[in-house]
C-alpha cells in the first residue's frame, strides 16, 4: 500500500486531555482507582515472594494444555500451552511478503492495538528489533520513505478482523522504515504509536545518520509515514514509553544495567514534535538512590524530577550514558535494565528486568502527584527464576491486573499474569528460547496479541532463521483474573 493518511488533527490530540484518563485511547488503557494497583508482596513478613504464591489454578484459568496452529500464509507451525477454552492463531511471520510489496522485517517486538475503524476491526502497530549491522542490514520499506537508507528496522501495521471463529489477519504494511533496533515504545491516548530505538549507533558505526530516538506513527496511517526523530525526548538506549492521558506527559525507560527513568514534558500536550523538556527521576532526600537491590516492597518513596539540559548530546554514540550522566550529576536515581512501561490504574508500571536481590526482576509503580513529582513503589520483586525470570514487556489487562512477557533463557519462557495480591501465574508457555514481546489487549478486551521475537539478525527471508511471529489469543477471559 502506498497511500498515506495524515495523523490525528490538533483538535483530536488535545481532546484527550479533556476526556481524561477514563476515556484515553478509546479503551487502550485499563483504568481503575487513581491511587494505583497497590499489588501486595507474596510474603509481607519477609518482603519477598515465594514459590507457593504461584496460584494452583493459574489465576482462575486452570491447567495449561498443548495446542498447535499454523500460519495460513507461511505455513509456520506454532505449539503453545494455553488454558482450556482458549485458542490462538499465528500470522505475519518475518520474511512474508506484505500487500505493499515490502517484506516483514526480523525481530517482532513491542506493539499496541488500536480501534480499526469499525467495531469488528483492530489495528496493530508492531516494532521490529532488527539488529543486523550497517554493512549487512537489509533496508526496510521503500527508499524514499527511509529515515536512514541503510536501516532495516521500523514498524509494520496490521489490520485484523474479528470473525465468526475469532480474529482474522487481513493485511500488513510498512509504516516506519529505515530506523534500527526498534525494541519497545508505547501507545498514545490520541491514537498513535511511539517507536523507540534501543541503540545510539550512528555514522561511527557505519550508518548514514544518527540513531537513538523516538518516532511517532499514527495508527490510522495506511502506508509509510515520514520518520521524524523526536530529539527533545532524548538520544539514549530507549526501551518503552507510557503517556499519562490527563497531562500528556510521556514517561521513558532506558535498557541498560545502569539506567535512568525519564519523563518528557511536551511544550504542547499531544504535539510531541513541537519539543519540550526531558527530565530524570530523583528520590527526594537521597542522592543517587540505587533501586536495584535492598528494596522494601510497598514502601512509598517520594520523588522529584531534574532537568536534562542536553537531550541530544554530540557524544551520545561514543558514550551511551551521555544523557544519564547529566541526571546522575544532579543526584538522580539508578535502575537496573528498565524495559517495559505501561500506563494504567492512574499509574505508570515499569519493569526492571534484572533488578532485585536475586537479579530476576522488579515491577515498579510510579504514581504522579501533580507536575512536580510523585511517589515510587516496588510492587513485586521476583524471589526465584521459577516464579518470574527477566520480565520485559508489560501491559495492563482490562481488569487492571498485569501481564508480563519473559525474556529468559529457560526452556519454557512464559507470558505470566501478576495479580493485585502479588500472585504470579503462567498463562502461556512455548518451547524454545526466543523471547515473548509486545503483549497488548484489543480495545474491546476480546483478544490478547503478543509476539514471539524470532531472529533479530540476518536476511528476513532466510529459511534457516527462526521467524518472528504475531499471535492472537482469545477465550473465556472472565473465568480468571485478567
Amino acid at each position: 500500500m502506498t497511500t498515506r493518511t495524515s495523523g490525528p488533527t490538533r483538535s483530536n490530540r488535545r481532546g484527550f486531555l479533556r476526556r481524561g484518563a477514563t476515556a484515553a485511547g478509546g479503551g487502550l488503557f485499563a483504568v481503575a482507582a487513581m491511587e494505583g494497583m497497590a499489588l501486595r508482596a507474596a510474603s509481607a513478613q519477609s518482603g519477598h515472594g515465594h514459590k507457593e504464591k504461584q496460584p494452583s489454578d493459574n489465576g482462575g484459568y486452570g491447567a495449561l494444555r498443548e495446542l498447535t496452529r499454523a500460519d495460513p500464509e507461511s505455513g509456520f507451525e506454532q505449539t503453545l500451552w494455553l488454558p482450556q477454552g482458549f485458542d490462538f492463531t499465528v500470522f505475519s511471520t518475518s520474511g512474508s511478503m506484505m500487500g505493499d510489496g515490502n517484506v516483514v522485517p526480523l525481530g517482532h517486538d513491542a506493539m499496541a492495538c488500536f480501534p480499526g475503524g469499525d467495531p469488528d476491526r483492530y489495528r496493530l502497530v508492531r516494532n521490529h528489533e532488527e539488529r543486523t549491522g550497517a554493512e549487512a542490514a537489509v533496508p526496510s520499506g521503500r527508499e524514499e520513505h527511509r529515515y536512514d537508507p541503510l536501516g532495516g528496522g521500523g514498524t509494520t501495521t496490521m489490520s485484523i478482523r474479528w470473525g465468526q471463529e475469532g480474529p482474522v489477519f487481513e493485511e500488513a504494511w510498512m509504516s516506519l522504515s529505515g530506523t534500527i533496533v526498534n525494541c519497545a515504545g508505547g501507545p498514545t491516548p490520541w491514537g498513535s504509536w511511539l517507536s523507540c530505538e534501543e541503540s545510539v549507533a550512528g555514522v561511527g558505526a557505519g550508518w548514514a545518520t544518527e540513531h537513538g530516538y523516538v518516532y511517532e506513527v499514527p495508527s490510522a496511517a495506511a502506508g509509510e509515514v515520514t520518520p521524524v526523530p523526536l530529539k527533545d525526548m532524548g538520544r539514549f538506549v530507549h526501551e518503552a514509553v507510557a503517556v499519562d492521558p490527563s497531562t500528556g506527559i510521556v514517561y521513558e525507560t532506558e535498557d541498560r544495567s545502569t539506567a535512568g527513568f525519564y519523563r518528557f514534558l511536551p511544550s504542547t500536550p499531544g504535539e510531541l514534535s513541537e519539543g519540550g523538556q526531558l527530565q530524570m527521576l530523583r528520590v527526594k532526600g537521597e542522592w543517587n538512590f540505587d533501586t536495584r537491590t535492598g528494596q522494601r516492597l510497598r514502601r512509598s518513596i517520594p520523588v522529584e524530577w531534574v532537568d536534562i539540559a542536553d537531550p541530544d548530546p554530540e557524544d551520545a554514540e561514543s558514550n551511551a550514558l551521555a544523557v544519564f550522566d547529566q541526571g546522575w550529576a544532579q543526584g538522580a536515581a539508578v535502575f537496573g535494565r528498565l524495559e517495559g512501561c505501561w500506563w494504567g490504574n492512574g499509574a505508570v508500571y515499569v519493569v526492571s528486568t534484572s533488578g532485585g536481590d536475586e537479579g530476576e526482576g522488579q515491577i515498579w509503580e510510579y504514581i504522579p502527584t501533580g507536575r512536580s513529582g510523585g511517589r515510587l513503589r516496588l510492587v513485586f520483586e521476583s524471589p526465584d527464576r521459577e516464579v518470574l525470570s527477566f520480565p520485559d514487556n508489560i501491559t495492563v489487562s482490562p481488569s487492571g491486573n498485569l501481564v508480563l512477557c519473559e525474556d529468559t533463557g529457560r526452556d519454557l519462557p512464559a507470558v505470566r499474569g501478576l495479580t493485585r495480591d502479588g500472585e504470579v501465574f503462567p498463562f502461556i508457555y512455548h518451547e524454545g528460547d526466543t523471547e515473548w514481546c509486545g503483549a497488548t489487549f484489543s480495545p474491546d478486551g476480546k483478544v490478547l496479541f503478543v509476539n514471539l521475537q524470532g531472529s533479530t539478525r540476518g536476511e528476513p527471508g532466510d529459511p534457516d532463521l527462526e521467524p518472528g511471529r504475531t499471535i492472537a489469543v482469545w477465550g473465556p477471559w472472565r473465568r480468571g483474573v485478567l
